[in-house]
């Protein structure tokens, strides 16, 4: 698992859930040492935030950008309604 590209398909289905009746997205990354780690994105009142592993740094693959991207856009859509 560590070091594998796993961001490179599709897993739209992986990136949703709920959390306290509102919506959650979750994109596994990894940090500077390899080790696996997830960056969260919720809308909180009408404010997109996004969580990343406390005191790291978040490493994204180009699939996992892909998907990061795609809670962005879908969050702050939800943001705006």
């Amino acid at each position: 698992m560590a070091g594998e590209d796993r961001g490179t398909a599709d897993h739209r289905g992986d990136l949703h859930g709920s959390a306290l009746g509102r919506q959650v997205w979750r994109i596994n990354c990894g940090d500077v040492v390899n080790r696996e780690r997830c960056l969260t994105v919720l809308v909180e009142r009408n404010r997109v935030v996004l969580v990343g592993p406390p005191g790291e740094t978040a490493v994204l693959t180009t699939g996992q950008l892909g998907q990061l991207r795609t809670a962005l856009r879908e969050a702050a859509e939800q943001a705006e309604r």
